[in-house]
């Protein structure tokens, strides 16, 4: 038989290559650490930073808390800023030495002795008008308001009561502040004499005997106030440092704030005593009216006022004080528009305030209502670790 043609193998294919994957357009999974994206978020806050506790500061005023934290598997702020802290790369030289302690401010012979350069100078600016009569009066009390306020803008540029803005800038705040402050002192000297000649038919029927010829003035409370400028700026100093070693002996952010706000009412509570002791002082020796209400409810206000400027928080004071200053402005207004042809019901609401309580019911409300609601801010703000960080404050 022939043989049968057997049919050729087919030729065997090679294997088909395997894909490969495109690596660029695999999605990327999740990373597991969410610190990571947190430390590239504030790398430039957590390499400048001297420690742990300016970080804790620094994320605190960015608005992370201790809920916050939770998220990124830490108890509290104070033990994320410690991972952010060591994380950051750091030469070896800087690893070897040792942490810098959290700085604490110090007493320094250069705002002690300014803060008591206004007190010194309205002292004997009071002195020198008590002595002159006449033309030679009028120039002694000019003469006296202006060294006043030099020595004024002296000590509230150094020490505790500074500004602590860092590098300078345009500060449109500051001439309305200087404003508002002005009035409110001029209220304090001149405002309770203007009032009651406004509502018994004055200006242009002075008492007999008033100093000059002008409306009676308040000397005693005026010349406290300048005095208490001293007390003020010891009351700063402590409130800084105490809440500066409460920040370096806190665990948390809800730790700080609980030791905080008693310190900050202790402080608060301690300018008041000084001040009433001050104004009783100088009633006595004046021989005038101590004026406590009003005089104590505007010491406060512009301590409160102060002390949130001087912690970088400058809105709440300008308009809290404007506030003030209108009503007191209005106070006066109202009475006078009163004398015009059917507006008697305008100085009504003045005229029934101050029959029942006097004049100096006038800026002890107004005062006192602008200082409650100041401290009730500054209870939330100058609380915060971020308040008393030390970030680039002058010492």
């Amino acid at each position: 038989m022939a043989p049968v043609n057997e049919a050729p193998a087919p030729a065997s294919r090679p294997p088909a290559p395997m894909p490969v994957p495109d690596r660029r357009a695999a999605p990327r999974r999740p990373s597991g650490d969410p610190v990571k994206a947190l430390l590239h978020r504030h790398r430039d806050l957590c390499e400048q930073a001297v420690d742990a506790l300016e970080i804790a500061a620094g994320l605190e005023a960015q608005g992370i808390t201790d809920r916050t934290a939770a998220r990124f598997r830490h108890r509290d702020v104070f033990s994320l800023a410690e991972e952010l802290y060591a994380r950051v790369p750091r030469t070896g030289e800087s690893r070897a030495e040792p942490k810098p302690a959290l700085p604490v401010p110090r007493i320094r012979a250069a705002w002690a002795l300014s803060s008591l350069l206004p007190g010194i100078a309205a002292a004997a600016t009071a002195a020198g008008t008590r002595v002159t009569h006449g033309q030679p009066r009028l120039l002694v009390a000019a003469a006296g308001i202006v060294v006043i306020a030099l020595a004024a803008r002296a000590a509230l540029r150094t020490g505790p009561l500074a500004v602590r803005n860092g590098p300078r800038r345009p500060r449109p705040w500051q001439g309305s502040l200087v404003a508002w402050t002005l009035w409110l002192l001029g209220y304090a000297l001149f405002g309770d004499g203007l009032l009651h000649d406004v509502l018994t038919g004055g200006p242009d029927t002075l008492p007999d005997g008033a100093p000059g010829g002008e409306w009676p003035t308040a000397t005693a409370p005026a010349l406290a106030l300048t005095l208490a400028l001293a007390p003020a700026a010891w009351c700063a100093h402590l409130l800084a440092a105490g809440a500066r070693r409460r920040l370096a002996g806190s665990r948390g952010l809800g730790d700080f704030t609980a030791a905080a706000r008693p310190l900050l009412l202790g402080t608060f509570a301690l300018f008041l005593g000084a001040l009433t002791a001050l104004l009783l002082a100088c009633g006595r020796v004046l021989g005038e009216p101590a004026a406590l209400p009003q005089a104590l409810t505007l010491g406060a206000l512009l301590l409160l006022a102060r002390l949130l400027i001087a912690h970088r928080h400058r809105r709440a004071p300008a308009l809290v004080l404007g506030a003030a200053a209108v009503t007191e402005a209005v106070a006066l207004a109202l009475p006078l528009a009163g004398r015009l042809p059917h507006c008697h019901l305008l100085a009504l609401p003045v005229r029934t305030l101050t029959d029942t309580l006097g004049e100096p019911a006038v800026p002890a409300l107004a005062c006192g209502t602008a200082a409650l609601a100041l401290l009730l801010h500054a209870g939330r703000t100058l609380t915060r670790a971020s308040a008393h960080a030390p970030t680039g404050a002058p010492e």
